[in-house]
């Protein structure tokens, strides 16, 4: 017998089976879900670890596209809102030569054109200190795009050649009509060859400083907050850079005036929901860009200024004619303050010498025909004091409120500068506005005018109902510089001598605190007492803004009298300046203190008029040409931009 057969070899297999239907996507949902389960196999960290950078990835790359694309943008590139018109034969100063004193090392952030910042704070500007070479490169670049782009749309279009008074060659425009109304040219025929003195050079380095500030820790904002190093905002439009911008021309800085004028090519737009003060706007931004314009012949700063003067204009849409204080300059919406329906007298009846001059580079008469209607209506109303107003007007029934009040300070002390610099700047021919403000003085001398004890010092106080208060305001010491002025331009000579009296007041409301600076508000001792000083001063009232107004009658005072004491005054002012509120990081702060020499309490801002008046003023003040910016070819308006005087018809 055979032996069993051996049992087979036990086998092991897998069994596959494959559905190729309808359903079959080449195995990429099983892709998906693998991905997916572990996706969701990672911790809750890692996976916001990894969603949070390529956040930061995406973020980077949108940044970067921005900027690359905003630096090759053509920066000539205007919309047909600018391409309006170019007005015929500006008035041309030469252009800004440097000072000799060394421009300070000022580290600072590249162009601002480039850069963008998404939201409102402090602006990281000094993260590395450009290269210098490199920042030139990038600026002069940033030129020859300029130049090549003005050159092709020459080329395109061919217009004709219109040369300056000074010499400066100006293309107009297509399609655009000489104004009918051609800027007449002051004859100003200064040469700035020569260096600035000592004193000026001083002052220079003064702006230079506070520019610095401003450069690193608030460009393109309105103003810097030197002690903390940020900025504040009051209208978001870069005021202290449009109020500068004058200044820097007349002070020789070439390069800081190139370089703000390439901001306000490339960054300043009015098209913001934001409202504005009509009388502040207007005196610091309308009155910057035409100053800018007269002083550089650039037709940049004339659209800007035309643009800007169309979206105050709603302000003047009220039953009476008197403007509303606010309007927004994005909607067109304008309305009185959220307290009252009233205007202050001062800024409804400080604004013509601004739209006046609008009108007669553009060709526009609306802004002219506006302005001069408040001065028509002020003119004829009642409630007045011997040529003295009340400080508030009411927009819907146009008559003065709050009778009886009478000032040169807050709320009143334009309407009477602006009385004689209208009449100055129409070339001495609306006689209404002369005998206006002719019987303004009169009525200072009557109701306002009053000595103090023990140094007779002349000043002038206020009326309350027949009351006399001997207050006197700071902002009061503008009218010095207005009366010698007008003496100038032939309005009586004691005017001269009352001019001079206040003079030596304002000097001794600065020279009497314990830093040289005038408080914002004084109290004249009436009556003789023993060991007690001419001017008090009430603790809410000691503090320093910085302001002009005696910087601005010291200059006309020097300039019309020759008197060097003026200049020793000023220099002495610029000395306390720099003594007690001089930032050692950049800028210049505002004191809550000027008795305290060793606590004066800085305020940590600087407001745009001490670089656009303060400075401005001290480095005029210190010429000894009186051919620069002559009395004879310009007026200042009341933020000290200078806008030429009209000749005769």
């Amino acid at each position: 017998m055979y032996p069993p057969a051996p049992p087979a070899p036990h086998r092991d297999f897998i069994s596959v089976t494959l559905n190729l239907g309808p359903s079959y996507d080449g195995s990429k949902s099983r892709r998906r879900r693998s991905c997916w389960r572990k996706w969701k196999q990672l911790s809750r960290l890692q996976r916001n670890v990894i969603l949070l950078v390529l956040a930061f990835l995406g973020l980077g790359g949108l940044l970067s596209y921005i900027s690359v694309a905003d630096q090759w943008k053509a920066p000539n590139v205007r919309s047909a809102e600018e391409q309006k018109m170019r007005p015929a034969n500006p008035p041309v100063l030469p252009a800004p030569q440097k000072a000799e004193a060394n421009p300070e090392n000022i580290p600072g952030a590249p162009p601002q054109a480039t850069r963008r910042h998404f939201r409102r704070g402090h602006p990281n500007l000094q993260i590395r200190a450009p290269n210098q070479d490199s920042e030139d490169r990038r600026l002069d670049d940033a030129q020859k795009r300029e130049a090549l782009v003005d050159a092709t749309q020459q080329e395109e279009h061919p217009q004709r050649t219109l040369v300056s008074w000074r010499g400066a060659v100006i293309e107009p425009e297509q399609d655009t009509d000489v104004p009918s109304r051609k800027a007449e040219a002051p004859t100003w025929t200064h040469n700035q060859s020569g260096s600035p003195n000592e004193r000026q050079r001083a002052v220079v380095d003064a702006f230079r400083h506070a520019w610095a500030g401003y450069r690193k820790f608030a460009w393109g904002h309105d103003e810097l907050k030197p002690v903390s190093r940020s900025f504040s905002e009051w209208f978001g439009l870069g005021l202290t850079l449009i109020d500068s911008l004058d200044t820097m021309w007349i002070l020789g800085l070439k390069k800081e005036f190139g370089e703000a004028r390439r901001w306000v090519s490339r960054k300043l737009r009015f098209e913001k929901d934001v409202d504005v003060n009509l009388f502040e706007s207007t005196i610091r931004i309308l009155g910057g860009l035409l100053s800018a314009y007269h002083l550089s012949g650039d037709a940049l700063f004339l659209r800007r200024a035309e643009d800007f003067g169309n979206r105050l204009m709603p302000a003047f849409q009220t039953p009476s004619k008197i403007p509303y204080s606010d309007v927004n300059i994005g909607t067109g919406v304008a309305h009185p303050p959220r307290w009252t329906s009233d205007s202050t007298v001062a800024e409804v009846t400080s604004i013509q010498l601004e739209f006046r001059e609008l009108s007669r580079l553009t060709g526009v008469q609306k802004f002219q025909e506006a302005a001069e209607e408040v001065t028509r209506r002020v003119h004829s109303l009642s409630g007045k004091k011997d040529g003295l107003v009340p400080m508030f007007i009411n927009t819907h029934s146009g008559l003065f409120t709050h009778l009886g009040v009478f000032t040169l300070g807050a709320r009143a002390d334009s309407y009477y500068e602006y009385l004689l610099k209208q009449w100055i700047q129409g070339g001495k021919r609306d006689t209404r506005l002369r005998d206006d403000y002719l019987e303004a003085v009169e009525g200072i001398r009557k109701h306002l005018l009053r000595k103090s004890e023990p140094s007779k010092l002349t000043f002038v106080g206020e009326l309350t109902h027949g009351r006399f208060s001997a207050k006197m305001d700071h902002l009061v010491c503008f009218l010095p510089g207005t009366l010698a002025l007008g003496a100038h331009h032939g309005l009586p000579a004691d005017h001269m001598e009352l001019a001079r009296a206040l003079m030596d007041t304002c000097y001794q409301m600065n020279r009497q605190m314990e830093t040289g600076l005038s408080p914002e508000i004084v109290h004249f001792n009436l009556h003789p007492q023993k060991a007690q000083k001419d001017v008090q001063v009430k603790p809410a009232d000691r503090h320093n803004l910085l302001r002009p107004e005696t910087a601005e009658s010291l200059f006309y005072l020097y300039r019309l009298t020759g008197d060097r004491k003026y200049q020793d005054w000023g220099w002495a002012l610029l000395q306390s300046f720099n003594t007690y509120t001089r930032v050692p990081s950049g800028g210049y702060s505002s004191i809550s203190n000027v008795q305290d020499p060793h606590n004066p309490q800085p305020r940590d801002k600087m407001e745009s008029f001490f670089l656009g008046e303060t400075l401005k003023y001290l480095y005029l003040l210190f010429s000894d040409d009186a051919d620069l910016l002559s009395l004879d070819a310009y007026v200042f308006n009341t933020e000290a931009h200078p806008l030429p005087i009209w000749a005769p018809a």
